[in-house]
């Protein structure tokens, strides 16, 4: 029996942050940083079931051409999507009322559509990169058992030779999407890629306001890395806990973002919702495709 003060459950009984009831979540679960692009995502359905919202967390459940479908907002980092995906997994694998683990499982389609920084120069603004694998510097992997056992430490180890990894920062760790969604989403026009999750958007990022970074050359260190023929291609906030956990629960993952600035060309775009827009009617039309396929 999992004790209250593991997994604390509200009066109503929903879940403790989300606020989510088991049942109110559809088994693809589209996965936003800003609370207003679930405004734009459920635009779109056909028919809406509810909205539910504490704190940043807003979650909307409902239909796009036959498939069932929610969108939740997560806010920004990895410490938010370790309360969003044990959340999420508790609604379906857990009897909140036994406080049981439940022995049959179900498995989660959880997909981050988002935006993020290229670290290539032939990636530019405005491109839509699908992450086939997520690189953490956040750390949060590397509290959970059976870390080793879902990472690729291949990858790390190059990664930190390459880099001279800084001892006193968290260890990298490495996860790959869901093939089977990576295949679901790909498109002629999206660039397949691997992505860096920072614990947050100066520093971790390699940007200097007023004060200095420990390592001035980590991002040209980046740039020029290379494994297995594969290079890495952009910063996010949220794909390594998101791969990481899911790995550990069994639940697909993958992450689809849009560039919206080029930390090496030095570009950005600030006004890119338009593009952000279409980005959302891509992934959901690619949902609603493979519901009509099977």
């Amino acid at each position: 029996m999992i004790k209250p003060s593991e997994l604390i459950i509200n009066p109503d009984g929903s879940v403790f942050h989300l606020h989510l009831k088991p049942g109110q979540i559809a088994d693809t679960v589209i996965m936003v940083g800003d609370p207003a692009r679930v405004d734009m995502v459920m635009a779109h359905f056909n028919e809406i079931e509810f909205r539910v919202q504490n704190r940043e967390f807003i979650t909307v459940t409902g239909w796009y051409k036959g498939r069932r479908l929610s969108v939740l907002a997560s806010g920004i980092g990895t410490d938010n999507i370790d309360i969003v995906v044990n959340e999420l997994d508790a609604l379906v694998n857990i009897d909140l009322q036994k406080r049981e683990v439940r022995d049959i499982k179900t498995s989660l389609n959880l997909i981050r559509v988002g935006t993020s920084g290229s670290v290539q120069a032939n990636i530019p603004v405005n491109s839509v990169v699908i992450s086939k694998k997520s690189i953490g510097f956040d750390g949060l992997l590397n509290y959970y058992e059976g870390r080793d056992t879902i990472c690729d430490l291949a990858f790390e180890e190059a990664f930190l030779k390459h880099t001279g990894w800084n001892k006193k920062l968290a260890d990298p760790y490495v996860v790959d999407c869901s093939e089977t969604l990576l295949h679901e989403l790909a498109g002629d026009d999206v660039v397949t890629g691997i992505n860096i999750s920072a614990p947050g958007f100066y520093g971790p990022q390699g940007r200097v306001l007023r004060v200095p970074l420990a390592d001035p050359e980590l991002n040209h260190k980046i740039e020029s890395f290379e494994h297995a023929g594969s290079k890495i291609t952009n910063y996010e906030m949220e794909s390594s806990a998101i791969y990481g956990l899911s790995k550990l629960m069994g639940h697909e993952a993958v992450t689809i973002c849009l560039i919206i600035a080029n930390r090496v060309t030095l570009d950005a775009n600030e006004k890119y919702h338009p593009m952000m827009e279409k980005l959302v009617t891509y992934v959901l039309d690619k949902l609603a495709n493979e519901q009509e396929a099977t």
